[in-house]
């Protein structure tokens, strides 16, 4: 499991995060997942080794994401989807101004971001395929912690984190077709098809909300390229392995 994968977040003395990575070493290859029909026991044991990093009197949110936009709020210490697979509870994004819990995202391409307001004490994780990124859940999990906390975006530090990169996210027309307000995250293929940066899209949706550049940490790994290290459905032809990105309020 990888601790500190953001040095900007790993900064806040009031902020843990970790990400988690595939272990080959491990049952399943360290995947998290509940949702995609392998045996729980084995993905309760890769879980452990997550808990364990964030210490022993947490809680532990993990929803069933659907590519949607909706933000959780998380007003109460209790986990959630983290030992049961929970159907009914449905969300891509989680916010929350309460220690000791932890916000949890599953991904194998999508792009997942941790946010961490340092000023108003509150922190927020997104699951942002390439749907969710033209529904702008990251714009809108950033106004709801603006209307819920006081966040202002200028205080936020943000990581985004391994996923696959527009050197090898290939769409169609009517993908792409989604995105042409960011011609810097787009790139034209001989075969009529197109690369997506969704990383970059998400990164210029925060810069557009007022969030500094300079606060927004992205990382280089392509999942597609690097999926020895993190699941990659593509890459992998329809994996069933999921790695997760935590944050929590010590």
């Amino acid at each position: 499991m990888k601790h500190a994968a953001f040095g900007n977040i790993g900064n806040i003395e009031t902020v843990r995060h970790c990400i988690s990575e595939r272990d080959m070493r491990r049952a399943l290859e360290g995947s998290v997942a509940l949702h995609t029909g392998q045996e729980r026991r084995d993905v309760l044991a890769n879980r452990d080794e997550i808990a364990s990093y964030f210490g022993a009197e947490i809680q532990i949110v993990s929803p069933l994401q659907v590519h949607g936009d909706h933000v959780h709020v998380v007003d109460e210490k209790a986990s959630r989807g983290w030992m049961e697979l929970d159907t009914s509870f449905r969300a891509d994004a989680l916010v929350t101004n309460l220690p000791d819990v932890v916000l949890t995202i599953l991904t194998a391409d999508c792009v997942p971001l941790l946010i961490a307001d340092p000023v108003r004490r509150a922190v927020g994780a997104v699951h942002a395929g390439w749907r969710g990124t033209q529904q702008e859940i990251t714009r809108k999990t950033v106004e709801t912690m603006g209307c819920l906390y006081g966040t202002r975006p200028e205080d936020l530090i943000v990581g985004i984190g391994p996923a696959i990169g527009g050197c090898c996210y290939e769409v169609g027309e009517e993908v792409v077709g989604y995105f042409t307000a960011y011609p810097e995250a787009i790139a034209a293929k001989e075969n009529g098809k197109y690369l997506l940066d969704t990383k970059q899209v998400n990164a210029r949706q925060l810069e557009a909300l007022g969030v500094p550049s300079r606060q927004i940490e992205i990382s280089p790994v392509c999942t597609a390229c690097e999926h020895e290290r993190f699941f990659s459905y593509r890459a992998d032809r329809g994996t069933a392995g999921r790695f997760m990105s935590c944050i929590m309020l010590e």
